[in-house]
């Protein structure tokens, strides 16, 4: 049987803390919030590796070192209203939880929100709320929101969400272009105006109904 307490401070000390996460609350809430809970039942015993993780067809948990890179660089403060975008089980709706002052989970898979609901309940996330619709659509109902994470990855911002992010808001997920390496990626508005910069290579699944228009040339 997996000692999934050990398993969570093996991936804090040896995933986290040994790249560039020094946030302590970051830190805290990884060492507290159960990731095996939000994988199926028959995948807990791989729940703590430093991969991504299949949740149902063709949707993933994030890798735990990637969720805290881009996490730490949103800079979640304690009043923040955060929106995840595909949230899938959960996992980092309750990570952040434990940083802001509300987070809205979305995602457009019923069982996926029904199932993160369940969990965020019985983790204590009360200040989490889940909500189902298209990805690109955001959440308009909660925004303006401070920070908005990407649980997968995009080629492009929809409209919808950069709308809905407030100024001085911040948001971070992982850009894909073909044939080149994804790219963490922190995008922020100032003064009306959204500037972003690349913070590392990474690899992730795509989110689901979020793809860049087709162009149409005569």
């Amino acid at each position: 049987m997996t000692d999934h307490a050990t398993a969570r401070r093996n991936m804090v000390s040896g995933q986290i803390m040994t790249n560039r996460v020094t946030d302590e609350r970051l830190i805290e809430a990884m060492e507290e919030i159960p990731r095996e809970r939000f994988v199926p039942h028959a995948k807990r015993a791989v729940a703590y590796v430093d991969e991504d993780v299949e949740i149902a067809s063709g949707r993933y948990l994030m890798e735990p070192m990637v969720l805290a890179r881009l996490v730490q660089e949103a800079g979640i403060g304690a009043d923040d209203v955060v929106l995840d975008v595909g949230c899938g089980t959960g996992y980092a709706t309750a990570v952040m939880s434990r940083l802001a002052g509300t987070v809205v989970a979305l995602d457009v898979d019923g069982s996926l929100a029904a199932e993160a609901e369940r969990t965020l309940s019985g983790v204590d996330a009360d200040n989490a709320i889940v909500v189902t619709g298209p990805l690109a659509e955001g959440y308009a109902r909660q925004a303006p929101y401070d920070v908005i994470l990407l649980s997968g990855a995009v080629d492009h911002l929809p409209h919808a969400l950069t709308d809905q992010l407030a100024e001085g808001g911040r948001i971070v997920g992982v850009l894909r272009e073909p044939g080149r390496v994804g790219q963490a990626t922190l995008w922020a508005r100032h003064r009306g105006a959204l500037s972003s910069r690349s913070l590392f290579e990474a690899s992730l699944p795509p989110l689901p109904g979020i793809a860049r228009p087709v162009r149409f040339e005569f």
